[in-house]
């Protein structure tokens, strides 16, 4: 299995959606309770190790009672830390936070290459680390900075015509997927250990752009080294301006939303005002947006967080010449 840290757009969807086991299975099934009343707003949830994202959105499901929950920024089985959710309406918002910056911790091993690039794959090859020093690991970490093209593993999720990578792999095809241009921001080296002599092990903090491969840093650091590389440890610890720190259980911030705020959960408003800049509407404004029309501009580019005057978000607003547009809009009802 793979870390499809780079696979953004197609998460949200298919989480809304809530495919296979959450699909309607019998003539009863339709007739399924109306979801609790529940405000919408973002969860804030520290993965843990073990479970797929859309495990997680599952789970926040079966706590809410609520069928309208999605993700952004998908984290496969072995990764843990930051996954963004979004509960009802604020669903709108994830394809507008999932494509921040990301900031991950990894631990990359050196010496040994594996079929998915991280530990759960086969192991491809082996090759002693034993005369590089610490100089040579941090030099070819360091080529992994800035822009680069980077060529997704074969079990990553990217789509080859219409369908995921890693399930042409598992059916027995070759794939071989195109490189993508992406930026890393910043790698820093906080420790590099020998577990045995033949192996090297360089903890890093990644800060990079949405679509980075962090596995496949490890890959390409472990290629010009000739020793092969691969990640035994992935944790994302920031996406924009969501941090780990405000994180929580699956389990407590669904608490956290039953209660109206708390650590892992976010109230829609505060929510996009944390993502953009706000712009304070009027009663008139209001009402004008709820009718589908445009009013003055912001005066600045970019998407804004309306909020109504009883502090409601009532739309992302964003400027077209004279006036701005509803680009997303979030009505009462």
């Amino acid at each position: 299995m793979s870390h499809r840290e780079g696979d953004e757009a197609a998460s949200v969807a298919e989480s809304v959606s809530g495919r296979g086991a959450e699909r309607v299975r019998s003539g009863a099934d339709k007739r399924r309770r109306p979801d609790a009343d529940v405000p919408p707003g973002l969860l804030l949830v520290d993965k843990p190790a073990g479970m797929t994202s859309h495990d997680v959105v599952a789970r926040a499901r079966r706590v809410l009672s609520v069928r309208k929950v999605g993700h952004a920024g998908t984290l496969d089985p072995m990764a843990t830390g930051l996954l963004i959710l979004g509960v009802g309406a604020a669903t709108r918002l994830l394809g507008h936070v999932g494509g921040h910056d990301k900031t991950y911790d990894a631990t990359i091993r050196f010496g040994a290459s594996t079929v998915t690039d991280d530990r759960e794959g086969e192991v491809l090859g082996t090759a002693s680390t034993h005369h590089l020093d610490d100089d040579a690991i941090r030099a070819a970490l360091a080529a992994q900075t800035g822009p680069l093209q980077q060529v997704p593993s074969s079990v990553s999720a990217v789509k080859v015509d219409g369908r995921r990578s890693y399930d042409r792999v598992r059916a027995g095809e070759t794939v071989q997927l195109a490189p993508r241009s992406v930026t890393v921001h910043a790698l820093q080296v906080r420790r590099i250990a020998r577990p045995t002599p033949e192996l090297a092990d360089a903890d890093v903090t990644v800060s990079c752009t949405a679509g980075t491969y962090i596995r496949a840093i490890a890959r390409d650091a472990g290629a010009e080294l000739g020793v092969g590389g691969h990640l035994t440890a992935l944790r994302r610890t920031a996406s924009g301006p969501f941090r780990i720190d405000r994180a929580a259980s699956v389990e407590d911030a669904g608490a956290a939303l039953v209660a109206g705020g708390g650590p892992g959960f976010l109230l829609l408003a505060d929510a996009a005002r944390t993502v953009f800049p706000a712009r304070q509407l009027t009663v008139e404004e209001t009402r004008a947006i709820g009718y589908g029309q445009r009013i003055a501009a912001t005066g600045a580019p970019g998407l804004h967080a309306a909020v109504a005057p009883d502090g409601r978000l009532a739309a992302l607003l964003e400027d077209a010449g004279a006036t701005a547009r509803v680009m997303v809009g979030f009505p009462t009802a």
